[in-house]
């Protein structure tokens, strides 16, 4: 009698503590999801400007399919707007470094300049060409307030290639590769300015 009482106890006390432990993981749930969706933001959301908008981008996905481009991927975006009107697109690119894909947030605002861009993921050498990965970067911010027209098509190139931009030192394929990017990128918008502004699904 004394040891079924025991194992009843035990039971009891194992099934408060596994419903202990669902009811704080549901009561945990929403913070952890806001907290992990803040954090996405932050990473995000820095290459855009203060004030530049005041909705939430990430919840205005641009549906962009893999879209395939020159010498990139567009692998998704999303659309920022002030009062209620386009701000600003951010769009995830994905273009062949030295090493491996280089995954790249390039930031255009609604005229078409580039308001700022950073590396998201990348596998290139240490001290080389890895240094796209440093954040702020300072050659990355010498492309904003370009667009497609300025400089014009043939001068988005590295000095070398007889174009306008410096690239990093002792990373010839690394640099060559981003400004390839940054230009599929401002050419797209270009190209699909409207359709990119209203939130359209792309094909």
């Amino acid at each position: 009698m004394k040891r079924t009482r025991s194992l009843l106890l035990l039971l009891v006390l194992a099934a408060l503590g596994v419903g202990a432990t669902l009811w704080l993981q549901h009561a945990t749930a929403p913070h952890i999801d806001a907290e992990q969706r803040a954090l996405q933001a932050r990473k995000l959301l820095d290459v855009l400007p203060s004030g530049s908008y005041d909705n939430h981008p990430l919840d205005h996905p641009l549906h962009l399919n893999d879209v395939q481009l020159s010498n990139s991927r567009l692998l998704d975006g999303y659309l920022a707007t002030l009062d209620g009107q386009p701000s600003a697109l951010l769009l995830r690119s994905q273009v062949t470094g030295y090493a491996g894909p280089i995954e790249l947030l390039i930031a255009i605002d609604s005229h078409g300049r580039l308001l700022g861009s950073k590396t998201l993921k990348q596998d290139e050498t240490p001290g080389l060409g890895g240094r796209i990965a440093e954040h702020p970067n300072a050659w990355l911010q010498g492309f904003s307030g370009k667009s497609r027209n300025d400089p014009g098509d043939n001068a988005w190139a590295l000095k070398k290639d007889n174009g306008q931009f410096d690239q990093i030192a002792g990373a010839t394929i690394t640099s060559r590769a981003v400004v390839s990017a940054l230009h599929d990128a401002l050419r797209y918008f270009d190209e699909h300015r409207e359709q990119l502004l209203s939130g359209a699904p792309h094909e």
